[in-house]
Order: C-alpha cells, then structure tokens, then sequence
C-alpha cells in the first residue's frame, strides 16, 4: 500500500526528532497525518513547523483511555508508527535500579504493544504497523544494557506479532545514532564530541540525520511483502 494522497497515517510521538521526521515526510508525499504527543505544547509546535492539514492531539501514551480516545479521533487509517521514547541516558550495571527499568522500557514497550492493540481495530485492509528498536539490540556495550534489552525484545515482539496480526504488517525500525532530541541529557559540548567521534567511526562517516531514518519508516509501509523484519539504518554501525 503506496504511501500517497489516498494513505491515512497515525504517528505517536511524532512532535521531535524521527517521528517529526516520519510525519514531514508521509505529509509531503501527500498522506493525511496524524500526530500525538504528550506535550500540548510540543503538539502545538510540531503543527507549526508541519504542513498544513496535519492533525495533531495531545495523547498520554502510559494511559490506555488516552490512547483509545486519541484512535477513535483517528478514524480509519492505513498505517501506524510508534516512535515514542524518552531521552537516552546510558548507565552501568551499578546504577541500574528497578523502578529506572521500568521507566525505561514502559515507554518503549510495555505501553508500545498497548498503542498495537488499541489501533488495530482502526487498521483499514492491508494496513502497516512500525515499531522502533535500535542497533543497541545486535551491538552493546557498556551503559547499555537497558537500550540493548528494550530494542531486542521490540524485534522479538514484531516477529510474533506479524504472525499473529497476519495479514497486517508489522515491521520495526533499529536506527544506529541520530542526531536528535534523543541525546538532550548530554551537554552540547559532550553530544557533539559524540557525534563527531561515533561519525568518524563508522564507514559513512557520519551519525544519521532524523531524515535518514524517516525513509525507512516509509519504505516499510510501502513495502507490501516485507512483514516481521526490522529494517537497520545505521551509516554501518554493524561492521565498523
């Protein structure tokens, strides 16, 4: 199912970074979107800085009446995308904390498959599901036990869930670093030093732009016959 004027497509977590990216994108290739965030204000911003005739809703993602309310205003759509996550932050083994893991990986999954479930009623026929995961899952190391677990069991989940699902595609994206909000804990000074040293590391020579990884999202929900895979967008990250 082509991504074109006729395609509806529903983004959450869709005001910064990759998923304002994927929004920009499916919007320019003239798709009806919408968008949902958390922050009004980020919703606000992100329909400013989107073409017109995006929509956009406030949407708790950890609140499954939120989430059902944000699909029933959707409507019928073709495909959905789930980029929510909050900042990234690696941290040790001896720092890791219970209620910090679940923090981590409520966001990233446990409320993930619920935005699955609630949307899937909404799916029209031959209808597209992404989800996010990250090189983190075939590449670790240390502070990066909790990325390594979210992203690996994002893949698991989308390999079970295309079966289950069938026939609506479900696909993940696993970029490697991007230039994005997702790195706004760090000072500018260490995020860019960041940058720079893992761009020159990797065969590309650079760190991905949130425009890189937006055509992979796309690509999967124009990809009729690609379901349970996950699609790597990282300048060679895997074989430097």
């Amino acid at each position: 199912m082509t991504v074109n004027t006729s395609s509806r497509i529903v983004l959450l977590g869709a005001t910064s970074g990759i998923g304002l990216a994927v929004a920009r994108s499916a919007a320019q290739a003239g798709a009806t979107v919408t968008i949902g965030s958390r922050n009004p204000a980020s919703v606000d911003r992100a329909l400013r800085e989107l073409p017109d005739g995006v929509t956009g809703y406030t949407v708790d993602a950890s609140s499954s009446d939120d989430l059902a309310a944000f699909f029933e205003k959707a409507g019928e759509f073709d495909h959905f995308a789930y980029t929510a996550a909050d900042p990234l932050a690696g941290a040790p083994l001896n720092d890791y904390t219970v209620d910090a893991a679940f923090q981590f990986f409520g966001l990233r999954l446990v409320h993930a498959l619920d935005a699955v479930r609630l949307a899937i009623p909404h799916l029209r026929e031959g209808g597209s599901i992404t989800l996010t995961s990250g090189t983190a899952a075939f590449k670790g190391g240390t502070g990066w036990t909790l990325g390594a677990a979210a992203s690996g069991a994002t893949i698991s989940v989308v390999r079970s869930l295309a079966v289950e699902l069938a026939p609506i595609r479900v696909n993940a994206v696993a970029p490697g670093v991007v230039r994005s909000p997702l790195w706004a804990q760090m000072s500018e000074t260490d995020r860019e030093e960041m940058y720079r040293a893992t761009g020159a590391s990797l065969p590309l020579g650079r760190v991905a732009e949130v425009d890189d990884v937006a055509k992979a999202y796309l690509a999967l929900m124009d990809q009729d016959y690609a379901t349970g895979t996950t699609s790597i967008v990282d300048g060679g990250t895997l074989v430097a």
